[in-house]
């Protein structure tokens, strides 16, 4: 058996009588139909890639965090690290991690403010 690809320009020229739809076989697939899914695997799947992309960006907020905005960027990397956990994500040592992270960028802010008794970097001291 093999697959023919009719082009719908061509297939109007010959039947302009037809429509497009009655001349294509049913056997031939429509190149512009979305193919089909189970109802099942679509939503788990946008669900699951939704979580592992919170997981990495807790981590990657979380490490960003440490150096510059952690009074923003920690809060940010906790919450993103549970609900990628909480959406079971693939990603788990990633979301742990951001979640570390996220804590220890408020550990910092802490002691920035404590050291300094602002929310700033003094490198010169």
């Amino acid at each position: 058996m093999t697959l023919t690809l009719i082009d719908r320009t061509r297939c109007t020229d010959t039947a302009p009588d037809k429509g497009a739809d009655t001349v294509l076989d049913k056997d031939v697939a429509d190149p512009g139909a979305a193919p089909e899914e189970t109802p099942d695997s679509a939503p788990r799947r946008a669900v699951g890639r939704e979580a592992d992309g919170l997981a990495v960006a807790s981590f990657v907020l979380g490490l960003v965090g440490l150096l510059v905005f952690n009074i923003v960027l920690g809060p940010m990397a906790i919450v993103m690290a549970l609900l990628a956990l909480a959406r079971h994500t693939r990603r788990r040592g990633r979301a742990f991690l951001g979640l570390a992270l996220g804590v220890a960028d408020l550990a910092v802010l802490a002691v920035l403010v404590t050291a300094n008794g602002a929310v700033a970097w003094s490198i010169g001291g």
